[in-house]
Order: structure tokens, then sequence, then C-alpha cells
């Protein structure tokens, strides 16, 4: 099993699908963790049922797109565990299902400050704490979207397009400082986001796994642990990979 025994890990997002099974995880794993969401009373639920567990997980309020939010999760976990040495960006919000020609510029503007932008600003104060830290490493959650596109997507194609620029670029400044940062690309998963999405196409489910070879949805735990390997030495030479995990739908 991967050990994250000692390593102070942020995770965005928590207080429900991918981000939640990654914290629950990571703190399984021996992560000491800093979780961050919009939602404080799932968020502080999780991190709850963490601490009773006897493991340690933290609680910070963050709206990523804010910067002075992303500044002060940053430093709550720098400061509280006395380094940051992981990072899973995994924060965002779901499409809004609107054709190209009819999707609204705040539609399109507030995407991109949270799936984007967001992503952007965790990376560039975790970096620098990670430089303070001697290295570490970082995943950011993209999409399967950036392989293979479904209608009505402008918007978070936009945003996860994006991140995989980011994921990259960051990878080629940083690699010379013991920074790895990689993405992770998660086909449909079984989370809530997904499931109140999929209320309102009749079909989509269906139609999503009869797309793929392994032909199921995925579920959170799954994706989470694809990306705490990322996040652990046992994937100490990789980075500025773009890991699917769609159950092949990215091949079909």
């Amino acid at each position: 099993m991967t050990s994250l025994s000692g390593k102070s890990i942020i995770v965005t997002g928590c207080a429900s699908g991918i981000g939640r099974a990654a914290v629950v995880l990571a703190a399984k794993r021996g992560a000491l963790v800093t979780a961050a969401d919009v939602n404080e009373a799932g968020g502080r639920a999780v991190c709850e049922q963490i601490q009773r567990a006897g493991a340690q997980a933290r609680f910070v309020r963050a709206d990523i797109s804010r910067q002075a939010d992303v500044v002060r999760l940053v430093e709550t976990a720098a400061s509280v565990y006395g380094r940051l040495d992981g990072a899973f960006n995994n924060a965002g919000i779901p499409n809004a299902n609107i054709r190209f020609g009819e999707l609204p510029e705040e539609q399109f503007e507030r995407m991109l400050a949270i799936n984007l932008t967001g992503v952007f600003l965790c990376m560039k104060y975790e970096i620098r704490a990670m430089e303070r830290s001697g290295g570490g490493a970082i995943v950011n959650t993209s999409s399967s979207i950036t392989t293979s596109m479904l209608p009505n997507m402008a918007d978070y194609a936009a945003a996860k397009y994006g991140i995989l620029g980011l994921t990259r670029a960051a990878a080629a400044d940083y690699g010379a400082q013991g920074i790895r940062v990689n993405s992770v690309l998660p086909g449909p998963t079984r989370t809530q986001m997904f499931e109140a999405g999929a209320s309102r196409v009749p079909g989509l489910e269906e139609y999503l796994v009869s797309r793929q070879p392994l032909p199921r949805l995925c579920e959170a735990e799954e994706v989470a642990a694809s990306a705490l390997w990322l996040l652990s030495d046992e994937a100490a030479m990789v980075t500025g990979v773009c890991l699917p995990v769609d159950g092949g739908i990215s091949i079909v």
C-alpha cells in the first residue's frame, strides 16, 4: 500500500466526491492533511471523522478563486505541520451543459475563475512553500473530456485543457527544485456532482459507460488512489504526466 506517512498534504474540494475520498485515504496512509472546501459543514465533518479515527486532518474554509483564501490555506498547512510536501488540487464546479453559442460570458468566466485560475493560484503558492521545504509533489484534477469530447462542454473543456498546460509548464519549471507536478484525468465517476448532472439527462450514465472498455463508472476512491500514488515517493521519477483514470474511454 502506498505510504504517505508524515507527509504534509493539502487536498481541495474535500467535502464530497473525489476530494473527500482523497482526504480519508491520505489520512489512513499516514498523511498530515489540510483539507479545504467552500462547504464548511461538509469539510469539517470529514475532518472530524478522520480525527476520531486517530489520524490528523485540519479543515480550512477556502474559495480557491480568491488569492487571500489560497494564501491562508497554504500558510496554515505549512505552519501547522512545519512544511508542505504535497497537494491534490481537486476543487471545481461542473459544466453548465449549454451549447457553445448560447454559453453566457458570466458562466464561462466563473468556470475559468474556479476550475482554472483557482488551480493556478493553488499551484503558485504551493510551489513557493515546497521550495522552502526542499521539494514536493502536486497533482491537479483535469478530466477525460480532454481526450474524449462530449457536446455542451465548452466551458468545462476550456478549463480542464488549461490545467494540462499548467501542469506541464510547472513540471518543466520546477523539476530542478525537486517539485513534481502531474494531473489525473477522471472519466465518469460516481460522485454527487456526476449524479446530479446525470439526473438531468436521461440515459447519460448508460451511454457513457457503453463507450468504455471497462464498462462501469469509476469510483471516487479509485481516482483518489491514483492521485495519492502520484504524490507518493513511489512516483519519484514521474512528472508532467496526465494520467487517465477513465475505464479506457480515452483509447476508443
